[in-house]
């Protein structure tokens, strides 16, 4: 990957190849916030400089929920299946044109003792009226991308 990259140099070293250390909880109020204690985590456990991500949806019409939660919107963590119904039964009676979402993700470098960066990217779209497909994960099957000629309306 790096190579590909062009870079040069650098040693990439997977969490299988260092000592378990405790996943960071997701407690903060951002995904910016998430990402960057879980690189923290990573970087004092292992002395090592650490990359992290977090990452969710944001549904226009729930405010940006379930945002944060959404690996844990309907109660469990990582039910996906259940997420995807409780996102979709809270849209029911949501209009086509107002059920603009987002993919978001933010990823973290932390080197120890030194420096901390923090990037946000976000893939804008739509929720469907109902799952489609029967690949990807978590609310993949729901998630239409902004200009995708797959959007359906009803």
């Amino acid at each position: 990957m790096l190579e590909a990259a062009g870079v040069s140099g650098i040693d990439l070293v997977g969490l299988d190849e260092v000592p378990p250390f405790p996943e960071a909880p997701e407690t903060e109020t951002s995904f910016e916030g998430n990402a960057l204690a879980k690189a923290r985590d990573g970087a004092a456990a292992t002395g090592l400089p650490c990359i992290a991500d977090d990452s969710g949806l944001e549904v226009d019409a729930l405010n940006a929920m379930p945002g944060v939660l959404s690996a844990r919107w309907s109660g469990g963590h990582g039910d996906d299946a259940a997420n995807t119904a409780l996102v979709l039964a809270q849209l029911s009676d949501v209009p086509d044109e107002r059920r603009g979402a987002a993919f978001v993700s933010a990823c973290a470098l932390v080197v120890p003792g030194g420096e901390e960066s923090v990037v946000r990217g976000t893939w804008p779209g739509a929720i469907a009226r109902e799952p489609r497909g029967d690949g990807g994960f978590g609310y993949d099957p729901v998630f239409v991308p902004e200009g995708s000629r797959a959007r359906r309306r009803s």
